[in-house]
């Protein structure tokens, strides 16, 4: 059923989505961009919280799925299956379950959100796209990336947590 969902959007391609789609994926590329930003809000007192929140949710949800899960579950990506369609990004060589882009994009929705309403819905929306982007290129299955969704979600939670824990101890 996933697999013809993923052969479904196949019909979607067209040149100028397939530039879009390489783009917006590009984007969760070795988490690169939320590490940036992590780093880029360290640099001030009033958000230096946001940025340690950020990349604590990165290295948590990192962990979870490409140390640990992935290779636990060892699911073949759609493109292993089906070698025939043409991929326009390199073949990751790397398990499927769960998509590492989908979870660093949402981990660091979900802490950004937490801190900064509008800043959170911009990174959502993100977070969707890259997600969608793993399926259309045919590199996850539906599932990979709600697996990614939960992972990510589940690691700025727990981020969230050390962090206010790490206060509390401050205090006293």
């Amino acid at each position: 059923m996933e697999l013809d969902f993923l052969l479904a959007l196949q019909q979607l391609h067209n040149p100028i989505l397939d530039r879009v789609m390489v783009v917006i994926t590009s984007l969760g590329n070795a988490g690169w961009l939320f590490i940036v930003i992590g780093i880029f809000l360290l640099r001030k007192n009033s958000t230096r919280k946001q940025g340690f929140h950020v990349l604590l949710a990165l290295i948590f949800s990192v962990i979870v799925c490409n140390v640990f899960v992935k290779d636990l579950v060892a699911r073949a990506r759609p493109c292993w299956l089906i070698p025939e369609i043409e991929l326009l990004i390199h073949m990751p060589t790397d398990y499927s379950f769960p998509s590492g882009h989908t979870s660093a994009s949402f981990a660091a929705a979900v802490a950004l959100g937490v801190h900064n309403r509008n800043m959170g819905i911009l990174m959502y929306v993100l977070a969707f796209l890259i997600a969608f982007s793993r399926m259309y290129l045919f590199v996850h299955f539906p599932t990979d990336v709600l697996g990614g969704a939960v992972t990510g979600t589940i690691s700025a939670i727990i981020a969230g947590v050390v962090i206010k824990k790490f206060e509390q101890r401050k205090k006293i």
